[in-house]
């Protein structure tokens, strides 16, 4: 029932020994309350007094009463008796809370390579929860349409939503070996304003053709030459590259395998591109539940950092 140290019996122990004999005001009561032998109550107040080298107890054969040192010892012990009692229901009714249902929004791509599988080790890991994920493009609306939180890509809109920074999203122009064979590779972001390159969009950007580079220090928005396709969706934009249909532009957690595998070749590495961040975001008119806060700091710390599908990458290919 009762832990054991190097030293013996522990000193909590002990303590929970002669606060239960304080409180019934003898040793049988004592063992009556902790299943315990009278023998072994009596010898573990004993042990407690010889460590603290003092007397806990007035001793008659008709009563159990506290010495002075007792009752400040007493004292003590019960506020730390219960300081842990209330932990371990702290800890329990966190754990207790991760149950019910949590809604989540996150944009499709990012959504089916990264989040589904860190949703299934969080619901493993969280046998009594339920998590809705809704795999959407669009920006959804947060308080109207009930969700918990969301996942959003990119630069965030001015809003009231409560934001937390999950990982970075770097993103890397690449295209396939074929391709670069047939149109050249190239060495300055300029070469793609001037129709030599076909520079596949995606069509969820503002202006889709637009591609914004760091040049000579400055940050400059380059007009590209669309191909014939145009989509709302990094897979389909990442498989035309491979099909070599044209040079893209996108984030490393769509392309890293591609890049890994040899099916695509990253290109003008040494301009820095307008990168974004990947965020949870939720309502700041909602109390962030045991649920919401367990879940954020599950994906920040399986994202977090130098993101995997980046520490994936081969070094020359790294952004």
């Amino acid at each position: 029932m009762f832990a054991k140290t190097e030293l013996g019996v522990s000193l909590f122990d002990d303590m929970t020994v002669f606060v239960r004999a304080a409180e019934a005001a003898s040793f049988s009561g004592a063992a009556q309350r902790l299943g315990l032998a009278k023998s072994v109550v009596s010898r573990r107040i004993g042990s407690l007094e010889a460590r603290l080298g003092t007397s806990l107890f007035h001793r008659t054969t008709r009563r159990l009463s506290l010495t002075e040192t007792g009752q400040a010892y007493y004292e003590r012990a019960r506020r730390i008796l219960a300081d842990v009692i209330e932990a371990e229901e702290v800890a329990r009714r966190l754990q207790s809370e991760l149950r019910g249902r949590l809604k989540v929004a996150a944009p499709m791509t990012f959504g089916m390579l990264h989040l589904a599988p860190a949703v299934v080790d969080f619901l493993v890991a969280h046998p009594q929860l339920e998590v809705d994920v809704d795999l959407n493009d669009r920006r959804v609306d947060l308080v109207n349409e009930g969700h918990d939180l969301a996942i959003r890509i990119g630069k965030l809109a001015d809003s009231s939503l409560i934001a937390r920074r999950l990982a970075p999203c770097r993103h890397v122009v690449c295209a396939s070996s074929a391709y670069l064979r047939a149109r050249g590779e190239p060495r300055s972001p300029e070469e793609l304003e001037d129709g030599r390159h076909d520079c596949l969009a995606y069509s969820n950007r503002p202006i889709s053709d637009e591609w914004r580079f760091c040049i000579d220090g400055e940050w400059r928005s380059l007009r590209v030459r669309p191909t014939r396709l145009g989509v709302n969706n990094g897979d389909v934009l990442r498989d035309a590259a491979i099909a070599g249909i044209g040079l893209v532009v996108l984030p490393t957690f769509i392309v890293s395998e591609a890049l890994r595998r040899g099916d695509l070749k990253a290109v003008l590495c040494d301009f820095e591109l307008d990168d974004p961040a990947i965020h949870a975001v939720w309502p700041p008119n909602r109390e962030l539940s045991a649920k919401v806060r367990a879940f954020v700091d599950f994906l920040s710390e399986r994202f977090g950092g130098t993101p995997y599908w980046d520490a994936a990458l081969p070094e020359p290919d790294r952004v």
